[in-house]
Parts: structure tokens; C-alpha cells; sequence
């Protein structure tokens, strides 16, 4: 956004004509960016931690939680390597790692409660699929995954942003995402949110100086962990990186999440409605609350990276893997430019 990017121009500005001294009042919007971040998803400027990236994030919970030989943590199978491998790799201590296999179901809550058991400490999945775009039932793999004492971890970087969050509401012990996609963000920003119920049950396994309660006694190598979620974000900050992420929250939040899904669905609609038309074969599952911002379609006869070069060449942003061709329209995209991406197509 327009905004974001004076708003990050201007840090820049500040730091190379004034160095420290210009970044200084930066410093102290800390704490506003995380209350800013906090609201759009329903949560306190405590339980927000400003991190480099996803895995980052999940690495920080993956490795917090107390975990004993034997203890399990459940995933789908077809989750991106950000919150997968940090998962994963608690295999070297003596951690179960279940994957549920998406082509024989899904995370549904009957799937979730069928693989369950009194070892699992930990259920995570993304919120939205980033392959096929398939948007999980959050609240009641919550609930099932609660009613076995777990702890549930939602990767919300492919629907943050294009869909409203709760996080209260919604029962999510811990989401993290990068925002790079659907926030609009620049490259290189994160968030993590931390329950304030169970912040002090994650181990903060990799400190740093802005971990402690007091981070200006450097002195002090003794002191407690500071109070919220921000004890994550161990050092210095990506200042640029959290000014874009809540700059682009900002104006999410004023043209509203809820109008911003409403006309996503209903251009991924017409998408899809388009494609069926022209004989393409869509590998998304649409409705009954799973659809999200993300098509995915294959053609019946031509290779979907040649696909995806070719509407590349014609001037469409679309991701283009072996498994298929990926359109995702986001707020700022127009009925007219989905037409004109079919008749291209």
C-alpha cells in the first residue's frame, strides 16, 4: 500500500540522515505496533511478538514446549515447510510427528479426533492450505484439539488479511505468519501471538537481550523474562519490517476485514465459475465454509508451469508448480481483471 511504503521510506530517511538518533523514536512505537497488531486479531499488544519470518515463530513454540519422550504433536501433510520442518524436527527428541495424509482427508474435526491421544501436546496447522487454498474449520479443530489438553498452533500467513481472525474466539493457543502475502508487508516481517494463558508454558529457547524485563540493564544477565510475548523477539527488531506489517494492518483494518473477504470470495466465485466454463479442472475445494483467496487449476493438456509462463508473459501475477497453476485476487483486484485473465487464459 501507498502507505506503507511513505511510512518505511520515512524510517529510512530517518536512519540514514540521523542514525540512531533518527530510529530512536521508532523504539518507542514498539508497543503501539504490537497493540495494533493485537487488535486485528482480536488479542492484546502483549501476546504480539514482532519476529522475522514464520518459521521463525514456529520454531520458537516448536521448541518451547516442555516436551517428554513419547509426547506427540499431529499436522496435516501437505502444510508449507514453515510449519512443517520446526515441527519435524522434534523427532530428535523423542517427539511422535503424525501427519494426517490430505489426499485421504482432511483436518476436519472427526479426522483430528480420530488421530488424537493422551500424548499429544501440540496440534498445528495453517489456516489456509497454500497449495490449493482449502481454509480449515479453526474453531472446532480448537475444540477438539483442547478437549485433549493440547496446545493449538495455527499458521495464519495464507488467510490473514483476506479474512477476518479472532483469535479469542476462535480458541487459538498460538498463530504466527510472515507479512509478505495477504498483509500486505514487506519481505522479511512476522507476527507471533501467545496466549497470554499459556505464554509462561512455552520456554523462551533462544534469548537475547530484549527478552528480559528490563532490556535497557544490559548488565543484568539475571533478571526474569519481560512479562508478554515480546521476551520472543529476543534482539534487535526489524523496525522496517514491523512498520510495514502494521502500517498495511492499518489499512486492512479501516477498509474492514469482513468487506475485504466478501469481495474475495467473490472473485475467486467468478474465477472459478470461469474456469469450470473453459474446461480447466479446478483442485480447489470451494464452499461449505473451506473456500479462501487461493484457485488452483490445472489445464487438460498443457503443462501447468508452460501454463503459468505463458499468463505470466501476458501480464498476470500467478504462482505456477508442477502440481498446478495458483491465482490469488486480493482486495484491490477487480471483476474486470478476472475477466481479462480468462479471455487471456
Amino acid at each position: 500500500p501507498s502507505a506503507t511504503r511513505a511510512a518505511v521510506e520515512a524510517f529510512v530517511g530517518a536512519q540514514s540522515t540521523r542514525g540512531v538518533v533518527g530510529t530512536w523514536g521508532y523504539e518507542s512505537r514498539l508497543a503501539q505496533w504490537r497493540e495494533s497488531v493485537g487488535a486485528f486479531i482480536g488479542a492484546g499488544g502483549d501476546e504480539i511478538a514482532f519476529l522475522p519470518n514464520t518459521s521463525a515463530a514456529a520454531n520458537a513454540i516448536a521448541s518451547g514446549i516442555d516436551w517428554q519422550p513419547g509426547d506427540e504433536v499431529i499436522l496435516p501433510d501437505d502444510e508449507f515447510g514453515s510449519n512443517a520442518l520446526p515441527w519435524l524436527a522434534l523427532r530428535s527428541r523423542g517427539v511422535r510427528v503424525t501427519l494426517l495424509p490430505h489426499r485421504q482427508t482432511r483436518m476436519t474435526p472427526g479426522a483430528l479426533g480420530a488421530a488424537i491421544t493422551p500424548r499429544t501436546r501440540a496440534v498445528a496447522v495453517s489456516w489456509v492450505a497454500f497449495h490449493d487454498g482449502y481454509r480449515h474449520d479453526l474453531a472446532a479443530l480448537a475444540e477438539v484439539t483442547h478437549a485433549a489438553g493440547a496446545f493449538f498452533c495455527v499458521d495464519v500467513i495464507q488467510g490473514l488479511g483476506a479474512f477476518p481472525l479472532d483469535v479469542r474466539r476462535l480458541g487459538i493457543d498460538v498463530a504466527y505468519g510472515g507479512g509478505q502475502k495477504w498483509l500486505l508487508a514487506l519481505q522479511g516481517s512476522a507476527f507471533l501471538y501467545v496466549k497470554r494463558e499459556v505464554l509462561d508454558r512455552i520456554a523462551v529457547t533462544a534469548p537475547g537481550w530484549r527478552s528480559l524485563e528490563d532490556i535497557w540493564d544490559f548488565l543484568e544477565y539475571e533478571q526474569p523474562y519481560g512479562p508478554g510475548a515480546a521476551r520472543f523477539e529476543a534482539g534487535t527488531p526489524n523496525f522496517a519490517g514491523a512498520l510495514s506489517l502494521t502500517t498495511s494492518v492499518d489499512v486492512l483494518r479501516e477498509a474492514g476485514a469482513a468487506p475485504i473477504a466478501q469481495h474475495v470470495l467473490r472473485l475467486t466465485d467468478h474465477l472459478v465459475e470461469g474456469l469450470n466454463r473453459a474446461g480447466m479442472r479446478v483442485l480447489s475445494q470451494r464452499g461449505d465454509g473451506c473456500s479462501s483467496g487461493i484457485v488452483t487449476f490445472t489445464h487438460p493438456s498443457v503443462a501447468p508451469v508452460s501454463l503459468g509462463k505463458r499468463v505470466q508473459a501476458a501480464g498476470f501475477v500467478v504462482t505456477a508448480r508442477p502440481q498446478g497453476v495458483r491465482v490469488a485476487p486480493h482486495a484491490y483486484n477487480t471483476v474486470a481483471e478476472i475477466d481479462a485473465f480468462l479471455e487471456a487464459l
